[in-house]
């Protein structure tokens, strides 16, 4: 399987500005053709790669009044190297955090889904969230976290991840956020996916169905969107122009059989 993946932001920065991308493929992916471009009203910029897990991050500081445009390109051969949980991963990802807010959600978790387990609750929560959220694109705010999703009963996919991931820690069972390239996905965007840890192993839960689970490509990974973010402004000023995503499999886009556990690379 080749996957190929593209992402062009532009942005205006009102200097002095730091800011972290979170774009470039994870480190699980061995053969990868790639290349990214910073420049600021038309001149290269000099980045510093950050590596957390297997997460890749991409800091630029000094970043003066201008036109910031990122523009990242990879071709991923293969399907990479599936994650292995750690012993302090059960800790991490079972707590309570910023957009998933699992305590207030209890109560919820408990009358929806108690007396399920293993992958019986992994498909009831994903099949509930979804049957019972609205997908519509711009209906959230960056602050909405999954009690907020939960009462409105809309958002978009990381609303659904949220919520999700709220809804298994709730039950006891670790599940985190990972952003990734979403070949198929419409419309075309970054996608936002929970992976939940059942019987020692991650596993993908896409409550959106919008996109296969075995094409997608993992990006970043963290407790919610707070630590997926694919820009942050670290400090000055900035404001997001416009983003384009693309993500395409060779040699064609398979069907995603939801009965089939899919671990993610």
């Amino acid at each position: 399987m080749q996957r190929r993946v593209t992402a062009h932001l532009e942005a205006t920065t009102n200097g002095p500005t730091s800011v972290v991308l979170s774009v470039a493929v994870a480190t699980t992916y061995a053969d990868v053709a790639e290349t990214l471009t910073v420049t600021l009203d038309g001149q290269p910029l000099a980045w510093t790669e950050l590596v957390e897990g297997t997460t890749r991050l991409h800091r630029i500081d000094g970043i003066a009044s201008g036109r910031l445009v990122v523009d990242y390109e990879a071709t991923v051969e293969g399907t990479g190297e599936v994650v292995v949980a750690t012993d302090l991963d059960p800790i991490t990802y079972t707590r309570p955090s910023r957009y998933a807010d699992s305590d207030t959600l209890a109560p919820t978790a408990m009358a929806a889904f108690g007396g399920l387990s293993g992958k019986d609750l992994l498909d009831a929560v994903s099949s509930w969230v979804g049957q019972q959220l609205e997908y519509v694109s711009g209906s959230s705010r960056p602050t909405d976290g999954a009690t907020n999703t939960y009462l409105m009963r809309q958002g978009v996919c990381r609303d659904y991840a949220h919520l999700v991931i709220a809804l298994l820690r709730a039950r006891g069972v670790p599940a985190r956020l990972v952003s990734v390239y979403a070949p198929g996905l419409d419309p075309m965007d970054f996608h936002a996916v929970t992976e939940a840890l059942v019987d020692g192993q991650w596993c993908a839960v896409d409550a959106t169905a919008l996109a296969p689970r075995s094409t997608l490509l993992r990006i970043a990974t963290g407790r919610d969107a707070s630590d997926t973010s694919f820009l942050t402004t670290l400090s000055g000023g900035l404001v997001l122009d416009s983003i384009e995503v693309t993500a395409v499999v060779d040699p064609e886009l398979p069907g995603d059989d939801i009965d089939q556990r899919v671990s993610l690379a």
